[in-house]
């Protein structure tokens, strides 16, 4: 089973690589779109500007590779901005297009109630049947590091978490997975999604 990590400029490829590996994953990081249609699973990181994002990824011809990647029902990870993008769009970014895979825009934590971005550990509440969720326990803790969100109930199932609003932190739709949260920084809790993950790529 190969996983390849698209490198199309945004995200911290070394350190979601390594986490890979050690949740037992055959590797491959690649800026190349024709590198795709062989792998059987796709991880989408994403750091930054939902518009910088956005427009790297546009412009590093993976996204026809990622529509039928998905499309042909094979394994996907966004992390970060990269389940970010899977939305209709974002506030950060008005009128730049997100890829319109899950309903929905991502909002602004309100500045009034807490510190802006959330840089912490904060849990993850089941919400569904995630099998990315499956093994790890009630409100495991996981860290997250970013100012804009989906809206809780964006997707059925997956995991929630509250930092002022309550939020979608985590999800699950057909062979569509997506965490908020940095897996790759989130230690044992971390690792173990990935590893369920993993196991998404023998059900395919």
């Amino acid at each position: 089973m190969r996983t390849l990590l698209i490198d199309y400029g945004s995200g911290n490829l070394r350190s979601a690589a390594k986490a890979l590996e050690a949740a037992g994953f055959n590797v491959i990081v690649s800026a190349d779109p024709s590198d795709a249609p062989g792998a059987d699973a796709l991880v989408l990181p994403g750091q930054g500007h939902f518009r910088q994002v956005m427009e790297a990824f546009a412009a590093s011809g993976f996204e026809d590779a990622l529509r039928e990647h998905v499309a042909a029902g094979r394994p996907f990870l966004g992390i970060c901005v990269g389940m970010q993008i899977l939305f209709e769009g974002s506030e950060e970014a008005p009128g730049v297009p997100g890829l319109g895979l899950l309903p929905g825009v991502n909002r602004r934590f309100p500045r009034s109630q807490l510190p802006v971005p959330q840089m912490q550990w904060n849990t993850l509440q089941a919400v569904g049947d995630s099998p990315l969720m499956r093994g790890l326990g009630a409100d495991p803790y996981a860290y997250f590091v970013h100012s804009f969100f989906a809206p809780a109930g964006s997707v059925q199932d997956g995991a929630e978490t509250e930092y002022g609003p309550r939020f979608q932190s985590l999800l699950s739709q057909n062979n569509v997975h997506a965490t908020q949260f940095h897996p790759e920084k989130s230690q044992a809790v971390g690792l173990k999604i990935l590893a369920n993950f993993e196991r998404t790529l023998h059900e395919a």
